[in-house]
């Protein structure tokens, strides 16, 4: 399997020990829009991955994906529709590996109810639309931080996020950053994401404080 791949379905069943539920196209409560700390990813079996972590590329955060959710469990495979080649083409480039676009769209977006092209252009919209605090944009030192001075700093950079609008995702028993979530009404405005949600965040970074590792 791809290494991007492999990387985004060990992802998903780490995180997603909670329950998956069937469901239509469509039903669901809100989204997360789930970006990953691409340094901590090619730190591990992603270094494999040349399209995000070949040396000299220094990303920060990158999509992960766009994610329906419950309250309490998310959907995931929804229909069998396929990805026009068209929206594939033009919207491939949202993603640090363009690979990652297929996976995405069958199990996240053919949940969201949304036409393909709707569907990519909205995760382009929230994914632009989030400002990156300064310390996390291309760190050229690890930077360690807790999840209360990470969540501010975000609430600063981005005034109009809800409260616990974002949330981060920790690895290496809490030591180092993985993944940010930032929650989103179905029409795309920031709302509080779920307390399951956040009780996953809080349990991945159980540590103090936690490190953002350094981007190369």
């Amino acid at each position: 399997m791809l290494p991007v791949l492999a990387a985004a379905l060990l992802c998903g069943t780490a995180e997603a020990r909670k329950k998956t539920i069937k469901s239509e196209p469509g039903q669901f409560d809100y989204y997360a829009l789930a970006l990953s700390w691409s340094p901590q990813y090619c730190a591990g079996s992603g270094n494999r991955d040349p399209d995000q972590c070949a040396v000299g590329r220094q990303l920060g955060f990158v999509l992960h994906g766009l994610w329906p959710q419950f309250e309490k469990g998310y959907p995931q495979d929804c229909s069998n529709e396929p990805l026009p080649h068209a929206v594939r083409v033009k919207y491939q480039g949202i993603f640090a590996s363009p690979k990652l676009i297929g996976h995405e769209w069958s199990k996240h977006g053919t949940c969201s109810g949304l036409p393909a092209q709707d569907y990519m252009a909205l995760s382009a919209r929230l994914k632009d639309g989030l400002a990156i605090p300064a310390p996390y944009r291309k760190p050229a030192q690890p930077v360690r931080v807790t999840a209360a001075q990470f969540k501010e700093e975000f609430r600063k950079a981005n005034p109009a996020l809800a409260d616990n609008g974002v949330v981060p995702f920790c690895t290496g028993a809490g030591r180092f950053l993985r993944e940010v979530h930032a929650c989103y009404d179905k029409d795309g405005h920031s709302r509080s994401c779920a307390v399951e949600q956040t009780k996953r965040a809080e349990k991945s970074c159980g540590q103090g404080s936690f490190l953002v590792q350094s981007v190369r």
